[in-house]
């Protein structure tokens, strides 16, 4: 009885399966053309997740789904049990901006964490941002947020059912209420505050009308806006016009000196530009590694000289400090060596360079002095 049980409860998907019938997906003759090679695209249309076309496609499959799902008979007993099991409260790590301590919480089965705010550290919490309040029917949600270095100022993203799109917000802290600044055309950025006036931060050109959420993500630019001011008026930092398919992020080092400009073409390797605001002969940015065939990630600057985490001929990673006025790899000077386990990252604080490793599927932490000497492991 037992095996003929188990044999009906494997048949009744297998059944089903049999019987679903998928709905017309029409095709469109769309082709692009990179660098000569023909790359036909003909569900290019479907990228448009606001025409009625491609509602009345999800509309057609979600029947299809959940009529499939709803004859499952052991599904509610699933839900429940998953449910039990992932209802109780949730706390993430806090951290401190200026005044104020900031973490998150989850209540059980809320679909997004809500962020409190705390003064101090005997302050009561209240509730900052509750990203589950963004809308009725729970399609927009938080995207990210950056604080301002003195945490006067918060910026955040909102994404709309499910779009890497985002729209940019700015956030009074003391008052918590927003102010009038928005970003739009958001896509692949992050937020580089300098000090509380404004932030650095990236976005593609206005799209032509009719091809708001479907033509082609290029020409992605960088700027700095300041706060309380029209996103019209943002200055431009960057742009390529001769490389349109690359992206641009940027940053500032902790004290401000360098604009970091990060480029790449995919998911990997990288190019990094710098720009010493410091120095008065430049007025742009300089080549400090060549791409794309490295990763390079920038640890920090040392005055006038930069550290950078990278694989050129380190496959686990290492750590080298590089002049910007002679950035040849014969300048370059081995801070940390590359290691038999890989070098995951490396953070700053108190003077120290903190170096995370990779060691039988755990992290090891290693204390390091800025010229490369080991202080201690951190147990």
């Amino acid at each position: 009885m037992k095996r003929l049980f188990l044999l009906l409860l494997w048949l009744v998907p297998v059944v089903l399966q049999a019987q679903l019938k998928y709905p017309e997906t029409k095709k469109e003759n769309v082709v692009d053309d990179y660098n000569g090679v023909k790359v036909e695209d003909p569900y290019r249309w479907l990228e448009d997740d606001n025409s009625e076309q491609t509602k009345a496609w999800v509309q057609e499959e979600n029947k299809l789904t959940f009529d499939y799902l709803s004859k499952i008979p052991y599904r509610d007993k699933i839900k429940k049990r998953i449910e039990e099991m992932w209802n109780y409260p949730k706390y993430g790590a806090p951290f401190r901006k200026g005044e104020y301590y900031y973490f998150t919480k989850n209540d059980g089965l809320q679909n997004q964490n809500v962020w409190y705010q705390q003064k101090g550290m005997t302050g009561k919490p209240q509730v900052f941002m509750d990203p589950n309040k963004l809308s009725d029917d729970g399609t927009v949600s938080l995207g990210g947020l950056s604080f301002s270095l003195n945490g006067k100022y918060m910026v955040y993203t909102l994404q709309k059912s499910g779009s890497d799109w985002r729209e940019g917000y700015v956030m009074d802290v003391a008052t918590i209420k927003q102010t009038t600044d928005k970003l739009d055309w958001l896509k692949f950025t992050g937020f580089s505050w300098k000090g509380d006036e404004g932030f650095y931060y990236s976005r593609f050109p206005e799209p032509k009308e009719g091809d708001a959420l479907k033509g082609k993500n290029v020409n992605q630019q960088v700027y700095y806006h300041k706060v309380g001011t029209m996103q019209s008026d943002d200055k431009l930092i960057y742009e390529d016009k001769e490389h349109p398919q690359r992206f641009a992020r940027i940053g500032l080092t902790e004290d401000e000196r360098f604009l970091i400009l990060g480029t790449a073409e995919g998911t990997s390797g990288g190019e990094v530009w710098v720009w010493d605001t410091k120095d008065a002969s430049q007025r742009n940015f300089s080549l400090l590694i060549p791409g794309f065939a490295t990763e390079p990630n920038i640890v920090d600057n040392v005055g006038d000289k930069l550290l950078v985490q990278t694989n050129d001929q380190a496959p686990n990673y290492k750590v080298v400090l590089i002049d910007p006025k002679k950035p040849a790899k014969e300048n370059w000077r081995l801070i940390i060596p590359e290691q038999r386990e890989v070098l995951q990252g490396v953070g700053t604080g108190g003077g120290f360079l903190f170096a995370s490793y990779l060691k039988d599927a755990s992290t090891k932490v290693y204390q390091y002095t800025y010229d490369g000497k080991l202080v201690r492991e951190i147990k």
